[in-house]
């Protein structure tokens, strides 16, 4: 592969265009929707900085000022510095949960005078930057269960403060990391059973205990078979398990001094089992089957554990997760979620036209200009508009992953991964929140949403990126140990 074939020799000559001018037309559409959003007629003052459309184009001066200065840093910086930002950040996030300033219930942010940034914004780049060095270190092995392990402690840290903070949803994007890890070469059978876990506390919420264990051993199971193309010994091994554990449970039960539940005997052989599991995959030398037990193991302890998680947290996200599975009527604990689809859905094909959305003119739809900013544009530019929207976020994550698969060595290549996989994540969570088909989380629609942190820290990113596919074409650099 030729990589950087027909880019000119300058710097920002070899910038990829194309991505260039998606990044702009978004960061457009950023601030016309947020004028829309926020615009109040006969305001006395069009150009006051009281106005968030012109918070938004400051922001944008600012983010796309930042982002010629990263464009002209050399490459290997951002390696040599890459666990020195994540440590920063780290720091950064605890001051932040001690010191910081309560926005929406969420201590996440600090305040300098007009000013206030969100720390976990920022740290994102760090822990983008320091997760691309440790898989580029001499070593590093996908299948490695090691390895992973570093990546998944490299994640958890700033996952737990977030989730202290009160601000989970932004923690979540780091779950975003799986995109990148298949893309890596995980094999996608491990990636399916890290999915079902994601999706375990929810569903604890729904179904029995003993459906969950069946679930995941089924889940788990059926991954390893195919992943290993075990089918015969997959096979016996659900029929010992399921059988025996149903001969325990009669035999247990025929004794009248005791009676115990299905759910406890399944549950007491299936680990017992992990013994014989372990020995095997020993013997067969099958790695990745350690990875398994290990994820099945934690999934366990998430399903007694999922009514103290709910207990602990905030009213407002309990309400949430009621609301999303349908366990509570409450209509006001829905609002938000409720107006936001008839918003959309009153746009019907191509919208009632720009500052014409009377959902977004009067009010009824809450946070219109940062979460709920895509209601602003299915009202007014319709289905065809939300569509449009869609396909140029789509088109500029596909050609963030396009420099990606251009790089020529790991650390480029699994940082532009990452940046488009937490752009996607962005994406699907906020609009999926929009229409109601995930749970509200207080994620922004990238680059749209407004936001200084936001859109700054976004920009940051993205021309980190930049500045990687553009340097391509320049002699690889090389990275010194520290």
């Amino acid at each position: 592969m030729n990589f950087g074939q027909g880019k000119k020799e300058s710097l920002f000559g070899s910038v990829d265009m194309v991505a260039l001018l998606l990044y702009l037309l978004l960061v457009t559409i950023g601030v016309v929707a947020v004028f829309s959003a926020s615009w109040v007629e006969d305001s006395e003052n069009f150009f006051s900085f009281s106005h968030n459309y012109i918070k938004q184009v400051v922001w944008l001066g600012i983010s796309f000022g930042v982002g010629v200065v990263v464009m002209l840093l050399d490459r290997s910086l951002w390696h040599k510095i890459a666990y020195f930002l994540y440590a920063a950040a780290i720091l950064a996030l605890l001051a932040t949960l001690a010191f910081g300033r309560t926005v929406n219930g969420a201590k996440a942010w600090f305040e300098f005078g007009p000013i206030r940034l969100q720390t976990m914004e920022f740290a994102k780049i760090a822990i983008a930057l320091s997760t691309a060095r440790l898989m580029s270190e001499y070593g590093f092995s996908i299948a490695s269960f090691r390895s992973l392990v570093k990546v998944a402690l490299m994640l958890i840290v700033p996952l737990a403060i977030t989730y202290l903070q009160n601000d989970t949803g932004s923690g979540l994007v780091l779950c975003s990391f799986i995109f990148m890890l298949y893309r890596e070469g995980l094999n996608k059978w491990l990636c399916i059973p890290i999915i079902f876990i994601g999706t375990l506390f929810l569903l604890s919420f729904l179904y029995s205990p003993i459906s969950l264990l069946v679930a995941l051993i089924l889940v788990f199971t059926i991954s390893e078979c195919f992943a290993n193309r075990n089918f015969k010994h997959s096979t016996i091994y659900l029929a010992l398990l399921f059988g025996g554990s149903t001969l325990l449970f009669l035999l247990l039960n025929s004794i009248p001094a005791i009676e115990v539940s299905y759910y406890a005997v399944l549950l007491s052989t299936t680990l017992l089992s992990m013994i014989g599991v372990c020995v095997y995959a020993y013997r067969t030398r099958l790695r990745n089957i350690f990875i398994m037990v290990s994820l099945f193991v934690v999934s366990v302890m998430i399903t007694p554990t999922s009514n103290a998680m709910f207990n602990i947290m905030k009213p407002h996200q309990q309400d949430r997760i009621k609301t999303f599975l349908g366990i509570t009527d409450d209509a006001s604990l829905n609002y938000n979620v409720r107006q936001s689809k008839i918003a959309i859905g009153s746009g019907g094909m191509f919208g009632k036209g720009y500052l014409q959305g009377s959902h977004i003119r009067y009010g009824l739809v809450p946070e219109k200009h940062t979460d709920f900013i895509f209601c602003t544009i299915g009202e007014e530019f319709g289905f065809m508009g939300a569509i449009v929207v869609l396909i140029l976020l789509l088109a500029f994550i596909f050609r963030l992953m396009r420099m990606g698969d251009n790089q020529r060595e790991t650390f480029g290549r699994v940082y532009c991964y990452i940046v488009a996989s937490i752009l996607l994540f962005h994406t699907l969570i906020n609009v999926g929140m929009t229409i109601g088909i995930v749970p509200v989380m207080g994620i922004p629609l990238p680059l749209i949403s407004y936001g200084g942190s936001s859109l700054l820290a976004f920009s940051i990113m993205i021309f980190i990126a930049f500045a990687f596919d553009a340097q391509t074409t320049r002699e690889l650099p090389t990275y010194s140990r520290f």
